[in-house]
């Protein structure tokens, strides 16, 4: 992103505002685009990106250890019922909004220096493996028969 905004400074573009899209995350849209960069410029913040809520509580997470058996990572929250649990959200991949002095300065995006601009789970899916193409594909399938994608 600092090589691009060199590379617009040099060639006469002064943009106060930057946006990094992600090619892998076809489910960006123009409206959401146009929200985050308002949120921004209304806020104090350095940058704003992408959220999106993990499907069930990251709490109850497991890992299977190298003898192929199950552990709890947080045992504690095993016996809570997941709605009791504090929801999670994670970076959706879609977009970086920032200031372009935060980006010529390496301000650190994933910090209390952004502001979350959340999605739908159902509108955000990654593509860096063939089954994440598979789900993509379903997903744009019905987004489309429900008439939220053109035909």
């Amino acid at each position: 992103v600092r090589h691009a905004i060199l590379w617009l400074s040099e060639n006469g573009v002064d943009a106060e505002y930057v946006c990094c899209m992600l090619a892998t995350a076809p489910f960006l849209q123009p409206a959401t685009l146009a929200r985050a960069l308002q949120q921004l410029t209304e806020s104090d913040a350095y940058y704003a990106f992408s959220v999106t809520a993990f499907p069930f509580p990251v709490q109850r997470a497991i890992r299977i250890s190298p003898e192929n058996r199950v552990e709890a990572i947080w045992p504690e929250n095993i016996p809570r019922r997941s709605q009791d649990l504090e929801e999670a959200f994670h970076d959706a991949g879609q977009f970086y909004w920032g200031r372009r002095a935060a980006f010529e300065r390496g301000e650190p995006i994933f910090s209390r220096g952004s502001i979350p601009i959340r999605l739908p789970r159902y509108r955000v899916q990654d593509i860096d493996t063939p089954e994440d193409w598979k789900l993509a594909e379903l997903m744009f399938n019905a987004l489309r028969d429900a008439g939220e994608l053109p035909h």
